[in-house]
Order: structure tokens, then sequence, then C-alpha cells
């Protein structure tokens, strides 16, 4: 029986992480399918394009598979909320993020039949689009495919 991975921490992890501290990781990360990127935007689109973008460059889900994308989108809609404070929207609003993400995929559970899941984890900024009035923002959103 394979042993649980956390594969939200570990998106956690991917999105707060520049590349030296990453490295420290590295055994944790090989146990998964990963991808990871940045997005600065004042548009919800954007940011959702920019992570189905990454995922599909890095062939992490099928695109031919409806489930594959639709838990794709749940995850990724489930952690904008986090960095938006549960409302979703950012230009609408005047504020504008700038993010790292991450987008894990892996078997988070010891019971092979629980299936894969995948994370998606941003970290960044939002605020006014005026530099220097934003601060950190995060979230996290996971879901099964």
């Amino acid at each position: 029986m394979a042993q649980a991975i956390q594969i939200g921490k570990i998106a956690t992890l991917l999105a707060m992480l520049d590349d030296e501290e990453s490295r420290m990781f590295e055994a944790a990360f090989s146990q998964v399918s990963f991808c990871q990127g940045k997005v600065g935007s004042m548009n919800t689109q954007k940011v959702i394009s920019a992570v189905e973008t990454a995922v599909k460059r890095h062939q992490l889900i099928e695109e031919d598979v409806y489930r594959e994308t639709h838990a794709l989108y749940h995850a990724i809609l489930e952690a904008l909320e986090g960095v938006t404070r549960g409302r979703l929207a950012i230009g609408e609003m005047m504020r504008t993020v700038g993010l790292r993400f991450a987008v894990v995929r892996g078997k988070p559970y010891k019971e092979a039949n629980e299936g894969e899941w995948i994370a998606v984890a941003f970290y960044g900024t939002i605020g006014a689009p005026v530099k220097g009035l934003e601060h950190e923002a995060i979230g996290l959103g996971i879901n099964h495919i």
C-alpha cells in the first residue's frame, strides 16, 4: 500500500518557494507530477487561463477527458476564492493580483482506490492597482479527478 502524499502542502510550498528554497524539498516533489508559473492581472479569466495553459503544456491532465479539465477548473476557482477572500472578482473591484502558482497531481490517500487528485495553490499579492498598495495573499484548492 502506498503512503499518503500531501498534495496541498506540496502545491503551497511550490507556489511560495523560489528555486533555491525549493531544492530543500526535492525528495517530496519527486513523488508527484507538478508545474509552476506566474501570472499578474486585473482579469480573473486571465489568471484561470494562465494556470490551464501551464497544466496543459506540462501534460498534467488529459485535455480530451472532461472530468480532468473539470477537476482542474474547480481547484483553480477554490484557490482563487482564498486569494480574493471569497469574491471571485479582481478588476471589477479595482484590484490586481501578482501571483506565483503551482499545480500538483497525485494520490493523497493510502488506499489506491481513492484515485488521483489535483491541487492548485496561489501565493502572491492582491490590492489596488497602485504599486506598493498590495498585500500578501494565498489560496489552495483541491479536487478529485
